[in-house]
């Protein structure tokens, strides 16, 4: 399955000494702690998100793995002059029953990032975007894998009374944090074409599932060209 992103949020964090040999872990010298600035990213969690998406426990576990030593960017720009921070340490926690994937990041305190620190502190900077990579797609109704085939159930839509939902499950591999002005997860809805990778199937189950017009065509391309830019595409 290509790539993914969701929203995360920036909250506070101390650098006390065992944070702080977890970032000397990544770094080339020792780095002091008044040298450096911490903040947490709240990512994504084993919760149903907006696109009708949830995450399975096993999944946030892989990825806490995966995301350790990852670079924070800004807005996706995958350039080495985006680089802002990185991923010194993540793990997954439960509040709630909520199981929260939680990165640990951290930046030098320099006059180049001097503007960002001010803006997270400030809460100007506090949406993010987390891109990775799962192995499977899998249908609440039916069970099919939608990253290798494509079942006729959309994300959101109610089947004899049971809501679809996809399982993103199995972490593949984890790409980048990036810290953006409006967090890549989009609003509520959905779309007919899917993004997971599979064949498309027709759908034949009813007005839910009703063919499109031939007038919504233009619009179902240029919402397929979207979700590849998204999902699939470089981000410049």
């Amino acid at each position: 399955m290509d790539r993914i992103l969701k929203a995360a949020t920036v909250v506070k964090q101390a650098a006390g000494e065992a944070e702080l040999a977890l970032i000397n872990a990544q770094t080339l010298r020792p780095l002091a702690a008044e040298e450096v600035y911490t903040f947490r990213l709240a990512a994504c969690d084993d919760q149903v998100d907006r696109d009708f998406e949830r995450f399975t426990g096993e999944t946030l576990e892989g990825l806490a793995t995966l995301f350790v030593g990852k670079s924070v960017l800004m807005d996706h720009t995958w350039r080495a002059e985006s680089q802002t921070a990185r991923v010194y340490a993540a793990g997954v926690e439960d509040s709630g029953g909520v199981k929260r994937l939680i990165l640990r990041c951290y930046m030098p305190r320099t006059e180049q990032t001097a503007g960002t620190i001010t803006a997270i502190d400030a809460g100007i900077l506090r949406e993010c975007s987390v891109g990775c990579a799962v192995r499977r797609a899998i249908c609440s109704v039916c069970g099919a894998d939608q990253t290798k085939t494509c079942c006729p159930h959309i994300p959101g839509r109610e089947y004899d009374g049971q809501l679809c939902v996809m399982e993103l499950d199995g972490a593949r591999d984890a790409y980048e944090v990036s810290l953006v002005a409006v967090p890549a997860q989009p609003g509520a809805g959905v779309i007919k074409s899917k993004r997971y990778g599979g064949a498309e199937a027709p759908e034949t189950d009813g007005p839910q599932g009703a063919q499109a017009p031939d007038d919504t065509l233009l619009l179902a391309q240029a919402a397929q060209e979207l979700e590849e830019k998204r999902y699939g595409g470089n981000f410049t």
